[in-house]
Formats: C-alpha cells, structure tokens, sequence
C-alpha cells in the first residue's frame, strides 16, 4: 500500500515465539490484501479488474467484493462524491500509478475521461463473488478505502486471536479496542494541515472506534505558484480548490470512516459539514483561511463522541 503500519497489542507480554507468530500472521493478511487491491501490482485482481476488456463478470475475492460494496454505499450516501472509479483522472492528473505527468489534462482530456467515471458503472455480485463493467475503459482506484479495510481485518484478527486491547494503524488510518496500559483511553493525534514538520492540531481520547484523516497537505503538485490537490472531484474531473484543508471522521468501521473522510474532502467545507450533521456523522473539519490559519468545525456527532478534547 506504499506506507507504514503499527500495531499495538496491550496484556500480558508475549513470549518471543507468540509475537513473532502475531507478527507474520498480521504481514500475512496485509500482503494478502495488497495482492488483490493495489493499482501498482500489475497483477492484483483490481489491476487485472482494470485491464479486463470485457464486461462479462470478473470473479474476485470475497475480500475485494466487499470493498466495492462498502465503497458503492458511500458513493450512494454522497451522491457521487466518493467513486472509485475516479482512477483515470487521479491518473491524467498525475498522482496515480504512472506518476507525475508533463502537462495536465485538457478540458476535452476531462471531459473524455469523464465518461468512464461513476460508481454506477460498476456491477457487484457479492454472492458469486464478481464485478463487471457497464463500460470497458472504466478502472478502479481502491486507495482511499483499502486502507480502512485493512484496518479492519487487521482488527479481526486480533479478536479471533483473542486480544480484547490493541490499536492498529495503517498509513494513518485507526482502530482501537479497549483501553491502553493503565487503563486509560487510547489518545490519538489529529495532525495539523500544513507543509513542513509533523504538529498536532488536536488529541482525541478513542475506545472502541476508528478514525481516519483526508486532507490536501502532503500530496500535492505545485507549478506556477499554484498548489494542485490530490483529491479529484470526480463529479467535475477537476482538483478540489476550496479552503477545506482536512477532515477526520469517526465511525465503528474504520472502511467507512476512510470512505467517508475522502468523500467530505470532496465535498468542502460548506456541503460536508451540512451532509455530515444532517446525516450524523463524526466529522472534524479544519479548514485553512486566506492568512495560512487554521479553524476547526464539528459535527454535533463528532462532539458527542469525544467530549472535550485537548490540543
């Protein structure tokens, strides 16, 4: 997935044998699912998924079959506004598997590509399990819910091995059970959305949940003096370019929270926090004003599930 990954596991110390056989068994089940969701594995099956010039069903995992699901639930929820099928034009504009580009799209590149995006192009049997295509060219970028995902069965892993305390993150993405050493509640840092050195905007206090963090702040291409985010609109086809700087989400699901965190990036400041209060969501939004600040709005949702929170 390009990034790091940590877990923490709190009880009784692990022999050497039994953390070593925890380590390969949680290497096991990431390598497991980069091989089936990674846009750079020419041959996981999302790739295979991309190149298929047919739009007969493709069989998948059952794993991948539910990424698309959770993914089509969010799209749904936003109209749009999250897509995975959004991956041509991360491509055309440079932050995808081919890497930076020499010029940016044309309108008419846009508006080309424009016609193999949407959610709705994309078939799911979660039985079978298989995916199909309603248009040959469409592909798919899973990078802003595997994550979550991965989260999630790293999670249930834990449980099925018997750990009723441990926090795992992947790449920035959370999920905690239980309490830390002492018995305290996990705190997990919000970072700040600005360029250079790491510094927290916000702690939380998180039990029992996830949380996870889109913003335009450390993906980004700069030329001419103007800043081009990572996020892709993939309703316009166009780079966001409101004042939306970041935004962390808290859900029981960290799949959804990474979804969701994406999809309210998208959307701005004004349109996310009416989706998410209306919608009851925990979302923190930190938005960036003309003079380089930063100020913060939360949902009710949010609010309600970490109280008072300490910076």
């Amino acid at each position: 997935m390009g990034t790091t990954f940590s877990v923490t596991v709190v009880g009784e110390r692990l022999s050497a044998d039994a953390a070593e056989h925890l380590r390969v068994a949680i290497d096991d089940q990431l390598a497991s699912l980069d091989a089936m969701m990674s846009t750079y594995d020419s041959e996981s099956e999302v790739s295979r998924f991309n190149a298929w010039t047919s739009s007969d069903w493709f069989p998948v995992s059952p794993e991948t079959a539910t990424v698309f699901l959770r993914a089509r639930e969010i799209s749904e929820a936003t109209d749009g506004a999250f897509d995975v099928t959004v991956g041509p034009l991360v491509d055309a504009w440079g932050f995808g598997p081919p890497g930076p580009q020499p010029t940016a799209p044309s309108d008419a590149d846009i508006a080309r590509l424009l016609t193999t995006v949407g959610f709705e192009q994309i078939e799911i049997d979660g039985l079978a399990p298989a995916i199909r295509k309603t248009h040959v060219d469409v592909r798919s970028d899973l990078s802003a819910v595997a994550k979550g995902y991965a989260v999630d069965r790293v999670a249930d892993l834990l449980d099925r091995c018997g750990y009723n305390a441990y926090l795992v993150e992947i790449g920035g993405e959370i999920r905690t059970r239980g309490r830390r050493a002492g018995g305290q509640p996990w705190r997990v840092g919000i970072e700040q959305p600005a360029d250079g050195p790491f510094s927290l905007q916000r702690v939380i206090e998180l039990s029992d949940a996830s949380l996870a963090t889109s913003g335009d702040y450390r993906n980004y291409i700069e030329g001419n003096g103007v800043r081009i985010s990572h996020t892709i609109d993939p309703r316009t086809g166009r780079p966001v370019t409101h004042s939306l700087a970041s935004v962390s989400v808290i859900d029981a699901l960290c799949v959804r929270a990474d979804a969701l965190a994406t999809a309210l990036e998208v959307l701005g400041p004004d349109e996310a926090y009416a989706l998410a209060s209306e919608r009851g969501w925990a979302a923190l939004l930190i938005i960036r004003d003309d003079a380089g600040t930063y100020r913060e709005r939360s949902t009710p949702a949010f609010l309600a599930r970490v109280g008072i929170s300490v910076r």
